[in-house]
């Protein structure tokens, strides 16, 4: 028994340290802030690549940057700008591309508010301003010192709007770029009704007297975000910053610390760069069968890129060329995800068991699709999941209800043997043989569940469809806390009585930690979105009703049995007794004239 709850206590503790670190990070996050980043001016002569292999981007050079509007100051990173700005709006997008290097600085999801306070305002994955930056950038560099728009380059605008009509599927927005040379690059950027896949295509007009070569690159540019997610304020801890999907490692995460630390230069065929976020990424696709250089940098001494730069194509003089990519910006969305790039499904991170979580979601998308809410589809989810593994637990509340019919003698061994903890093994292995009971019954069928929770946490973490997303009554928002705590007191008081039909340790110190559990648990629950609480609530009501059906067949069986025993021992006396009666009363075959005695 000891063995059994040493296991289940370790089990939870390892839980408890777990949320304990998540939020110790969110503290150091807090502890030591990112500092605003210095004022960049525009570099001059930032032409183009020096040599084919492009190892170096000019408008990567340590400490240059983007312009920077305004004086600095020290509350925090300033507005990134300097040229017009043009106005994008399309079912999907509020947009803000910049005439100044022509980047995408601000986009705004129409289709997921900011909050739910504020249904109307769109959520800003892309921004210039405040504390988390997050852009899009790109351009053109050429060989040998020839003329090339980088995103320090100035642009013009046809228009300064532009607006998806009703009934018009796609719309294009063309800023243009000339050089006294004769070279002249048309840099369009299409958006399409429903997608939120931007196509962006750098037409090269060369009406120079030379040829020109050059090529495409495309980067993204954060800083680290401002408040670290944490479970404390309505968060969870999830990972933020930049990801590369190559042939060779489908799926690779390059955090602010790798980049600090050493600059990422790789050529790859067939892969993608991304910045991801709790439930929303940006991510640069090449075209199919494309090679590229990848790349990151530390610029403006707190912002961190992620690029690729594509191979060097040569655009004959009176001819045109066209380099072309697509970005895409927007929630994660499995489905949509692996349609548009190989692998990249694989930015909504279910960490090591992607191989569980994703029939979980399927199976979560499948009921919600039935029930039309997903409160109630985590509900009927976590309803199946206790029936897959019924018979697992049932071993393992059967054995623990064995356990806790034993502990008035194990209580009785202890006192027994005292500190003599070689004769108290003794016996209870003794005991445990006697009665068939295995101690550690009530743990294995539990640790071959653990990765199917484990699993389970992290869709609900993951899911954007969860963003927002109503149950009943005062939970409006699934991802978010409890707002009046309703939710993580009734987990508390369900885990309570989870261990009141548990065996309680013999050992008076695990006995009081085991009891302090649920109080911990409640504690960290009340931070917890509001559907993983749900989910604990759900799962812990059926654990109870399983385990005290099974308790109670236990103890009334060992009770019949008890009585069965006691009754035969009784009746068997009875028979003896009568069997001697009768042979008294029979005749003496020796002497038939006497009775036996």
């Amino acid at each position: 028994m000891m063995e059994n709850q040493r296991l289940l206590l370790g089990a939870a503790m390892a839980f408890v340290l777990f949320l304990l670190w998540q939020n110790w990070l969110e503290f150091q996050a807090k502890k030591h802030p990112p500092p605003a980043p210095p004022v960049a001016t525009t570099p001059a002569g930032a032409t183009g690549l020096t040599d084919p292999t492009g190892s170096t981007l000019p408008a990567l050079k340590p400490g240059e940057d983007v312009p920077v509007a305004g004086p600095a100051v020290s509350a925090g990173p300033q507005a990134l700008g300097g040229g017009q700005r043009v106005r994008v709006v399309t079912d999907m997008f509020e947009a803000e591309i910049d005439t100044l290097g022509g980047d995408l600085r601000r986009v705004g999801l129409r289709t997921y508010p900011e909050s739910v306070q504020q249904p109307d305002q769109p959520f800003q994955l892309l921004k210039d301003s405040g504390a988390d930056i997050f852009i899009a950038q790109s351009g053109l560099l050429a060989l040998n010192d020839a003329p090339a728009p980088n995103h320090y380059a100035q642009f013009s605008a046809e228009q300064d709007e532009y607006r998806l009509a009703d009934g018009q599927d796609t719309l294009e927005v063309r800023l243009n770029w000339s050089d006294p040379s004769g070279l002249k690059v048309v840099k369009t950027y299409t958006f399409r009704r429903g997608s939120f896949l931007v196509e962006l295509n750098h037409r090269v007009e060369n009406n120079s007297a030379d040829d020109w070569q050059g090529s495409q690159y495309r980067q993204l540019q954060r800083t680290p975000p401002h408040k670290a997610n944490s479970y404390f304020g309505g968060g969870v801890v999830t990972y933020t910053g930049a990801v590369i999907s190559t042939p060779e490692q489908r799926y690779e995460k390059i955090s602010f610390s790798d980049m600090d630390k050493k600059e990422l230069n790789q050529s790859v065929k067939d892969g993608w760069v991304a910045m991801i976020q709790h439930y929303f990424l940006g991510a640069w696709l090449p075209n199919p069968g494309e090679t590229d250089d990848f790349y990151t940098r530390v610029v403006g001494g707190n912002r961190y890129v992620v690029g690729m730069r594509g191979a060097v194509q040569a655009v004959p003089a009176g001819a045109t060329g066209d380099f072309h990519t697509r970005l895409y910006v927007g929630p994660k969305l499995p489905s949509v995800l692996e349609e548009i790039a190989p692998n990249l499904q694989l930015t909504v991170d279910y960490g090591k068991l992607t191989i569980i979580a994703e029939p979980l979601f399927w199976l979560l998308k499948w009921i919600h699709a039935i029930v039309g809410n997903w409160g109630w589809a985590i509900i009927f989810l976590t309803i199946l999941i206790k029936l897959a593994f019924y018979k697992l637990s049932e071993t393992s509340y059967r054995s623990m209800a064995n356990m806790r019919r034993l502990a008035p003698e194990l209580t009785r061994l202890k006192e027994l043997y005292g500190d003599d903890k070689q004769k108290m093994n003794e016996a209870m292995m003794g005991l445990y043989k006697k009665e068939k009971v295995n101690p550690l019954g009530g743990c294995l069928p539990i640790l071959v569940q653990i990765p199917v929770f484990i699993a389970l946490y992290w869709v609900l973490v993951e899911s954007v469809q969860l963003r927002q997303a109503p149950f009943m009554f005062w939970i409006r928002d699934m991802s978010i806390p409890d707002p009046y705590y309703v939710l993580p007191l009734i987990m508390g008081v369900t885990m309570f009585a989870q261990q009141k039909l548990s065996p309680a340790p013999p050992d008076p110190i695990q006995a009081k930690v085991m009891m302090a559990l649920p109080i911990v648990f409640t504690f960290m629950f009340l931070w917890f979105p509001s559907g993983l609480v749900l989910y604990w609530v759900v799962n812990n009501m059926l654990s109870i009703a399983q385990q005290w059906v099974i308790t109670k067949r236990v103890e009334s069986g060992a009770d019949a049995a008890a009585l069965k025993a006691k009754s035969g021992s009784g009746l068997g006396e009875q028979a003896k007794k009568l069997l001697t009666l009768a042979k008294q009363a029979l005749p003496d075959s020796k002497n038939p004239g006497k009775r036996k005695k």
